[in-house]
């Protein structure tokens, strides 16, 4: 799905409003976090330093199934944070029945990290991804339920986004899950039924 749409996000060094924007992963992304994001990884103790953005093109984007969705935000003509998301094949774990949208990898690039901001980095660019996450989960019919697992240094972070906290993961080497959950009003309302139509034919 090709995606194109403005963000809001904060500029550290004065605090001020810019737009960035939400597209969908390109090469452009890629290229960026092999000359710009990496050597600043390196130097980080942050725990995705190893991650590689370029393999999981490779691997989760280019195979024609569908299931995998790739974003990215840009601003100032620099990527500025990437996402991951698994659209098909995952299910809520507080009501098991119900689909949602997995993120199965969320990053800022390094000068917009909490934990060492530069100047000239920005805000609410996780935010900006998560909360994409949960609009392309509404858009898919999915409620806006959203899933991950967490690195042990961003769980504050899901945690102040509202998420439920579902406890470590055995199975995904103790990582803790966190589920975005709304409980729907009613089947019908989930699956875009106007109730009240329904109603009146019922009767």
């Amino acid at each position: 799905m090709s995606v194109q749409t403005e963000v809001p996000l904060i500029r550290v060094q004065d605090s001020a409003t810019v737009i960035g924007r939400l597209v969908s992963l390109s090469a452009k992304h890629l290229n960026d976090f092999k000359t710009r994001w990496r050597k600043g990884l390196q130097t980080t103790v942050d725990q995705d330093q190893y991650w590689d953005w370029e393999r999981k093109q490779r691997i989760y984007l280019t195979d024609g199934t569908g299931i995998y969705e790739g974003y990215a935000i840009e601003c100032e003509q620099l990527t500025q944070g990437m996402m991951l998301l698994q659209i098909k094949g995952y299910r809520s774990q507080v009501e098991p029945s119900r689909r949602l949208v997995y993120v199965h990898s969320l990053a800022t690039a390094p000068w917009n990290r909490v934990s060492n901001p530069a100047p000239n980095g920005f805000r609410a660019v996780g935010s900006a991804l998560l909360r994409f996450a949960q609009f392309r989960s509404e858009n898919l019919g999915y409620g806006g339920l959203v899933g991950l697992h967490s690195l042990p240094s961003a769980e504050t972070f899901y945690q102040k986004m509202g998420m439920i906290d579902g406890g470590k993961d055995d199975e995904k080497g103790g990582l803790t899950y966190f589920e975005w959950y709304q409980r729907r009003t009613s089947l019908l309302e989930e699956l875009g039924v106007d109730v009240e139509s329904r109603e009146s034919i019922d009767e």
